[in-house]
């Protein structure tokens, strides 16, 4: 693959990694550090004009740090001359903050922060953004240049009838009315029933009450979403699965963030496994819980950086909304 570039931002080197052999690549050379009062500094260490150059970065981690330092990243390849810079950034940052809040009086003052991270890399100049599974499909709205916005549908598909015997007697869960799109493209594709879980909250990251939609007795639930934070509704949906007689219960999710108390929460919940992609960093979090799995997204990546480096379609292979 001529003229392409691949950098690694330090978020997420493995998953970089894994993309870099996927596509055959050499990671290109990059320093990043900080000086003394924690200003990010970033060094490309390799030349870039004329070139295609990709940079993978998820919203992970220090998720400030990490995307000032993708901001200075892509600006320093910009005015390096390159001919294109697309941000790889599997789990967007501030996906959550995507509209006004309903609140009472804040409504009025609340931040769209997703629209300003939006803006925010479209300055810095990038000129395309892959990401995955984001949190509200109209975050791609909010950027003037082309989004891909790639599903792991694919990949849970092929997790679920790969690891679990008795696929064919499950039911696909959505933890909240959110996600019923989600589990319906899944459990159609699967040909087997959904349900879902309506919550109400008194507070953010405070679930007060959960209503079961569906019947779950005597099958295999599989919980499905797009990200998990602190664990609280996921954890209380499953206890509800089993109150409700579920046999096994299973989590899916794209972006597992497991922040807070969220390991001790699935260690103690009632779960078979709880499995995640690697958008997020996952092996310490493995090592303090053993039933957290996580399934390997970096084909999709690299085959959606394969196909927009060679002017191929994208959305067709993997930008599948479900119905």
């Amino acid at each position: 693959m001529p003229n392409i570039v691949l950098f690694s931002g330090s978020s997420h080197h493995d998953l970089s990694q894994r993309v870099a052999d996927r596509l055959g690549l050499e990671l290109g050379k990059v320093v990043t550090k900080k000086f003394s009062n924690q200003e990010t500094s970033v060094e490309i260490g390799e030349s870039v004009r004329g070139e295609d150059v990709y940079i993978i970065q998820s919203g992970c981690g220090e998720i400030n740090d990490n995307l000032m330092e993708l901001l200075i990243m892509i600006n320093a390849c910009k005015i390096a001359s390159s001919s294109r810079v697309t941000a790889v950034i599997p789990c967007f940052p501030y996906a959550r903050q995507d509209k006004k809040d309903k609140v009472g009086k804040r409504c009025s003052r609340a931040p769209i922060s997703a629209k300003l991270v939006a803006n925010m890399l479209s300055v810095a100049g990038a000129d395309h953004i892959i990401t995955m599974d984001l949190h509200a499909s109209q975050i791609q709205g909010f950027f003037d240049i082309p989004v891909d916005n790639l599903y792991a549908e694919p990949a849970v598909l092929q997790w679920i009838k790969e690891n679990i015997l008795e696929w064919r007697n499950c039911i696909i869960v959505s933890p909240d009315a959110g996600g019923a799109k989600r589990v319906t493209s899944i459990a159609d594709r699967l040909n087997v029933e959904f349900a879902l879980i309506h919550k109400e909250r008194k507070k953010a990251n405070e679930v007060d009450r959960m209503v079961l939609v569906g019947d779950v007795k005597d099958r295999v639930a599989i919980l499905v979403d797009d990200m998990a934070d602190t664990c609280g509704t996921i954890c209380h949906a499953a206890d509800k699965l089993v109150s409700a007689g579920a046999t096994k219960v299973y989590a899916i999710l794209t972006h597992g963030i497991f922040s807070g108390p969220a390991i001790s929460r699935i260690n103690n919940a009632s779960f078979e496994a709880v499995v995640v992609t690697n958008t997020i960093p996952q092996e310490e979090k493995m090592k303090h819980c053993p039933k957290i799995q996580f399934i390997d997204i970096s084909m999709i990546l690299a085959e959606a950086i394969r196909r927009t480096h060679n002017g191929e379609s994208v959305s067709y292979l993997f930008s599948h909304v479900p119905l």
